[in-house]
């Protein structure tokens, strides 16, 4: 799968899910935990991964495991 793995707020959480999938793989209670999450299945399936903030826009990313980050 070469599509970005998105962290995106989702109800009363954060999920972890790839652009453009029906469902999401993981949901998280905090932002923080579903980064950690997205990082693991980003690394073992080496595609970027794009954080959002509540309102939609990315605040983070980070590029095929090189931290790139800028935090929300």
């Amino acid at each position: 799968m070469n599509t970005d793995l998105w962290i995106v707020p989702y109800r009363d959480g954060w999920d972890v899910i790839f652009e453009g999938a029906r469902y999401a793989e993981s949901h998280h209670a905090t932002r923080d935990q579903a980064i950690a999450a997205g990082n693991i299945r980003a690394r073992r399936d080496n595609v970027d991964m794009l954080v959002f903030d509540s309102e939609g826009r990315v605040c983070m990313r980070n590029a095929l495991n090189h931290d790139l980050a800028f935090k929300c």
